[in-house]
């Protein structure tokens, strides 16, 4: 874990001496597919690094309605987590494990020091929002621009992507808690697109053709 830790940090320019502090501050997280990592209305007091697995980011609002923001995979942050933690304020959205994953989790209260005192820590993070940023102007481009048909296909194409995986462990249900719309609309469109031959439906599972 270590090891793995240390390559992710080493990839990203982080110098030897703050990948060593971290090392020696975070802890490891272990998270069973399904398990909430951050939860809304709480404040983060830590940023996790993924080691291994695959997060997803949700935007959930007063009425439990949820939207898919994007994906966190192995060796990237939840830069989401640090700015609400900078700003004071509450998360409003929520992490969860979409595989069985392992985390390395920073205390919050580094991380002023590390972004005054390490250039290469700041640029992380700083790539991190910018990568963050594009993934959600893609997520608002898919809402705005797309029909739903399209959108779904799109999130299908992009968990496939996520979990380098042409298998989709999912009920229609929670596919369509992310895409904010009704279990019944996601059937009849997953339907459609079975018949049209992109994919194969079985119980809690959908193969992408």
């Amino acid at each position: 874990m270590q090891e793995s830790l240390k390559s992710i940090l080493s990839e990203a320019g982080i110098e030897d001496e703050l990948i060593q502090e971290i090392q020696k501050v975070g802890i490891s997280k272990t998270a069973r597919s399904g398990e909430l990592i951050i939860t809304p209305g709480s404040t983060s007091m830590y940023m996790p690094i993924v080691l291994e697995g695959l997060l997803s980011v949700v935007r959930q609002d007063g009425d439990a309605n949820e939207i898919l923001l994007y994906y966190l995979e192995g060796g990237e942050t939840c830069a989401m987590s640090l700015a609400c933690c900078i700003e004071g304020k509450r998360n409003d959205f929520k992490v969860t494990a979409e595989d069985n994953s392992v985390l390395w989790m920073i205390p919050m209260n580094y991380m002023d020091e590390w972004i005054q005192n390490y250039r290469s820590f700041r640029k992380y993070v700083f790539s991190s929002y910018q990568t963050r940023f594009d993934e959600l102007l893609e997520t608002i481009d898919s809402i705005t621009f797309l029909n739903l048909y399209d959108r779904l296909y799109k999130y299908l194409l992009d968990k496939k992507q996520a979990t380098k995986s042409y298998e989709i462990n999912m009920s229609h249900e929670q596919i369509a808690q992310h895409l904010n719309t009704s279990r019944v609309v996601v059937s009849r469109l997953l339907k459609q697109l079975e018949n049209e031959g992109k994919i194969e439906l079985e119980r809690n599972r959908i193969s992408i053709l």
